[in-house]
């Protein structure tokens, strides 16, 4: 039987003795104009001022309910790019803010739960994998340490969760040292103090999940349950080695079958916790994504799979897409239903305030409201997160600060084709001429990116130095650059499938090495948004009879990110780390007098 609060709370530092009040920050993003009954109404603010009934006694209490997601190790504040957000200002314009980093998220959870005696955190997923040094070189236990402090309640797995594998997913939740690495100091890992949620991934031996599929909240006769899913796409994202004996169930199913579950044992307030997301309209944190209607400013997946999950589920906690946002999107009834992202690494959190009937069970979801806050960074440390911080830091700094190469300028990942991205399809190009020399190019699948490259220093190193630690944070996968021969044919079929098939709707536009040149016409629709006729390499049309060697990392090679042809490659040959090709590559063509310059990003030529 899934658990319950009750046997987590006994092994945490609950949270105790604070006033029952009204909220302190402000929310936006309310279902509706349609107010509670008067004495409804009148129950409600005697609850939430401590009046009349008292400690959540009278017959609405207002839940709070704190959620965030993607964080993916990001426990130091993330450099450049990956460290900002933008915020629309009342006039129109728009700006960017620092943010992010767990010392700051700590102090803005713990002061947004003050005067909230119903407090309930959750996540959606993605809280490990693909994480900077100071997680990923110790399998992510560091993160999982600071979860533990930052009294997070719940979270469902997200699809970088499994990128190590069901086994060490299941070490993260009921600890233990590393199988082959061992402990790192002196006391044994002791695991998640929250549940990981796995409602849709079940074990293809037995049928069943491979971890809890709901967990269920109580307090004081208040009882909400949540239903943690990742995306059913799963598979087709991560390593084969990652999911093997695993299987992946449609995500609006899974929720509307525990659903059920949770209404027979008497649980009516409900909250799913999806890893799959959607695009929103605007690229600020805080626009009105309902203007002009319900779900008008966001786009993909989700909302498809809003729709499909039953009434019964009252709210919506997304991710994956490391977008953010508050929408309201219909329910299958037509009724608005909240549906919240906050982007990622830690720079937002959500604030969602559910008001609980006690007579009926549910929520009153004319009342739900919520909005994106930034996890600014100038609020005091919490000091616990600095001495975590400094605890692991000193671990990993004889290998994070030795330096690997120089740069001139920040090297960004964004854009359709990024310059980090040409660089380091440039740098598996040269390592895969050290292996074979006649390799032609190099492709990069942009998600492999994680990070930009900062010229400002993130340590003592000096500005424009590149540490081990910062190529880390950008390729954290360990995977293995291999090549394997195409027909022309072939090649031309893979750049099609970067705006088809699985990747139509959301296009994934590899990274290409220097050489490789082509159009891409994005007023086209599907595979014919790659212009055939413009494909050259090396100046020289591609011929479809002839054969290419093709240095790719090894999840593409094995067809990832949906691209099948990749995995249908001949003559394969297994090389080496792919961190490794491009420290690599910058040591060989950088020094602090003659530094690397951001590449032009001009080889896809890109018609909008």
């Amino acid at each position: 039987m899934p658990a319950t609060a009750q046997p987590h709370q006994s092994r945490r530092r609950r949270r105790t003795g604070r006033l029952l009040a009204a909220a302190t920050v402000v929310t936006a993003g309310a279902l509706a104009a349609a107010a509670l009954p008067a004495s409804a109404n009148a129950d409600a603010d005697a609850s939430r001022h401590g009046h009349g009934h008292g400690h959540g006694q009278g017959r609405y209490q207002d839940v709070q309910l704190l959620s965030f997601n993607d964080l993916h190790g990001n426990l130091e504040p993330p450099a450049g790019s990956s460290g900002r957000v933008t915020e629309v200002q009342p006039d129109g314009t728009t700006k960017t803010v620092d943010a992010g980093g767990v010392e700051y998220l700590a102090t803005h959870l713990r002061e947004a739960r003050k005067g909230n005696r119903y407090s309930v955190t959750a996540a959606g997923g993605d809280m490990v994998g693909a994480s900077p040094l100071l997680s990923g070189l110790f399998h992510d236990e560091p993160t999982i340490e600071a979860l533990n402090k930052l009294d997070l309640d719940v979270t469902s797995v997200g699809n970088h969760e499994f990128d190590e594998g069901a086994k060490e997913l299941a070490r993260l939740q009921k600890g233990g040292c590393h199988p082959t690495e061992g402990c790192y100091t002196d006391k044994r890992f002791k695991g998640a103090d929250f549940p990981y949620l796995a409602a849709n991934v079940l074990d293809e031996k037995t049928r069943k999940p491979i971890l809890e599929p709901y967990w269920v909240w109580k307090k004081n006769g208040v009882k909400v349950g949540f239903i943690g899913v990742t995306l059913e796409g799963t598979p087709d994202i991560v390593s084969a080695d990652g999911v093997k004996g695993l299987s992946f169930k449609d995500e609006a199913e899974t929720i509307n079958k525990y659903a059920k579950v949770l209404q027979r044992r008497g649980v009516k307030s409900i909250v799913a916790l999806i890893h799959e997301g959607g695009f929103p309209a605007s690229t600020s944190y805080n626009y009105d994504c309902d203007a002009p209607g319900a779900g008008d400013g966001v786009s993909g997946p989700i909302v498809d799979i809003a729709k499909n999950i039953t009434p019964q589920v009252d709210a919506l906690v997304t991710g994956h897409t490391h977008s953010a946002y508050v929408c309201t999107i219909p329910d299958p009834a037509g009724n608005p239903r909240m549906v919240t992202s906050a982007a990622s690494f830690g720079r937002l959190y959500t604030d969602t305030t559910l008001t609980y009937d006690r007579r009926t069970g549910d929520i009153a979801r004319t009342s739900v409201k919520s909005a994106n806050h930034v996890v600014t960074r100038d609020v005091p440390k919490a000091p616990d997160m600095t001495r975590l911080i400094d605890r692991w830091g000193t671990l990993a700094a004889p290998i994070g600060n030795r330096a690997v190469g120089h740069i001139s300028a920040d090297i960004s990942r964004d854009g359709t084709e990024s310059p980090l991205g040409d660089l380091i399809a440039d740098a598996q190009l040269a390592y895969g001429r050290t292996q074979d020399p006649e390799t032609d190019l190099a492709l990069m699948n942009p998600g492999g990116i994680r990070a930009p490259l900062t010229y400002a220093a993130s340590g003592a190193e000096g500005d424009g130095v590149v540490t081990y630690a910062e190529g880390f944070t950008v390729q954290p996968f360990a995977n293995t650059v291999n090549l394997k021969d195409y027909t022309g044919a072939q090649l031309v079929q893979v750049l099609k499938e970067q705006v088809s098939g699985p990747n139509e709707a959301a296009p994934k536009i590899l990274q290409v090495s220097s050489g490789l040149t082509y159009t891409l016409d994005l007023t086209k629709s599907g595979a014919d948004r790659v212009v055939t006729d413009s494909i050259r390499l090396n100046g020289a049309p591609v011929d479809p009879a002839a054969t290419y060697r093709v240095a790719s990392n090894s999840f593409l090679a094995g067809g990832g990110d949906g691209f099948p042809t990749l995995n249908e490659g001949a003559n394969e040959l297994v090389g080496g780390d792919d961190l490794a090709a491009l420290e690599q590559y910058l040591t060989a063509n950088s020094s602090a007098g003659d530094p690397i310059e951001p590449p032009a990003a001009d080889r896809i030529t890109v018609v909008e």
